[in-house]
Formats: C-alpha cells, sequence, structure tokens
C-alpha cells in the first residue's frame, strides 16, 4: 500500500505538470471505463483544455481510461480521458487524451464563454 508521503509527492509532482488554467464549471459527466465496462456518472467542478475534476461518488483508479461525455446547456463534449488524481469522498481529475474536432470546439466556446475572472488557482 501506498505511504501518504508518496501520494503526496505524486499529487504535488502533478500540480507542477499542470500547464492549463482552469476555470469553475458545471457540466454533467458520464464515463465508462474501457477496462472493467463501469459506468460512473457524476457533476464537473472545474474545466481546462486539458482536463476537467469530476465530483462523483464511484472512484475509479489512477491510470484508468475512460471514454466520456461532458454535457451543458444541450451540448456535448465527447472525449477519451485517463484519471490522473483521486480524492476520497471528492471525485477524481481526469486528463483529456482526445476529442475530435467538433467536441474540441465546444469545450474551447465554453470556456471561452466564461467570465475571466473565475480563474482557479492551479495550486
Amino acid at each position: 500500500m501506498e505511504s501518504d508521503s508518496n501520494k503526496r509527492a505524486k499529487e504535488s509532482a502533478l500540480r507542477e505538470r499542470r500547464y492549463a488554467i482552469r476555470y469553475p464549471f458545471t457540466a454533467d459527466a458520464q464515463m465508462l471505463e474501457l477496462k472493467s465496462g463501469i459506468r460512473v456518472s457524476g457533476v464537473t467542478s472545474d474545466l481546462s483544455p486539458g482536463g476537467c475534476f469530476v465530483c462523483t461518488r464511484r472512484l475509479l483508479e489512477v491510470g484508468a481510461r475512460v471514454r466520456g461525455t461532458l454535457t451543458h446547456n444541450g451540448r456535448k463534449v465527447e472525449m477519451l480521458a485517463v484519471v490522473r488524481v483521486l480524492k476520497t469522498r471528492v471525485g477524481m481529475g481526469l486528463e483529456f487524451l482526445d476529442l475530435d474536432p467538433n467536441s474540441q470546439a465546444t469545450l474551447l466556446a465554453w470556456i471561452e464563454a466564461l467570465p475571466k475572472s473565475r480563474l482557479i488557482d492551479a495550486e
């Protein structure tokens, strides 16, 4: 089992690698874990061009690959993503691996429409 200090070191390394500004953003999230077929649903709490955080009761493993859909105001973003961070009783951070051009355009339109004062510190 991994020690708390090792977990904190990995999370710190991830924070240092984060390259995109995150914005508070709420979208419904539906995900399918590709290896096991487990379905998970939740709601995003933040969004960036490179990923999002999904608040959900059911957590997948770090490294799990998911095919998912984010839905906001009737528009959808379909993605292939990997779980990068877990926060017990809160949710999981996803890194987008692949978005088709339409989904990429929708994602960028969502971000562009947000007030720029809603920036979340990348920690």
